[in-house]
């Protein structure tokens, strides 16, 4: 099934936002993140929601995951994986499907600005360390301005 994505010069002036940042419950844990800021302008349909591990095939809610060695250009190079933390599972091919999905999105909207959850091996800022996710890494590597979010 193919979407159309229609755009037009609201569509041009929006942001992408990790979707739990505008309270859309799609955690690992099955919560969300909210910030009031985004879900305001979710409301104002100012922001597009996304959530690169459940564009990637993943539930909500999941088992954690982790990256098993460096960072999300790691991962997107084939030189690390992202791994269950808990229980054995290699889910590195739906991180970086969502990363890939995220990227097409990013590619239609051209936003000024993507804003990623830190501390998640997919988005925005992981391991507290500075080291990006697999979807940051994807982003920032095709030229998009990301900015974590706590």
């Amino acid at each position: 099934m193919q979407v159309k994505i229609e755009t037009n010069e609201k569509s041009a002036r929006r942001i992408m936002v990790s979707a739990c940042l505008c309270g859309v419950s799609c955690r690992y844990d099955g919560d969300s993140s909210c910030r009031e800021r985004f879900r305001i302008l979710l409301e104002k349909d100012d922001c597009i929601p996304f959530c690169p591990e459940v564009l990637g095939g993943l539930t909500t809610p999941r088992p954690p995951a982790v990256i098993s060695s460096g960072d999300g250009f790691s991962v997107l190079d084939g030189e690390a994986g992202v791994i269950y933390r808990d229980i054995d599972g290699d889910v590195s091919a739906e991180f970086i499907k969502g990363a890939e999905a995220a990227l097409r999105l990013a590619r239609i909207i051209q936003p000024p600005k993507i804003y990623l959850k830190e501390r998640s091996p997919s988005c925005g800022v992981y391991n507290g360390k500075g080291t990006p996710g697999v979807t940051a890494a994807s982003l920032i590597r095709n030229g998009f301005a990301v900015e974590p979010v706590e």
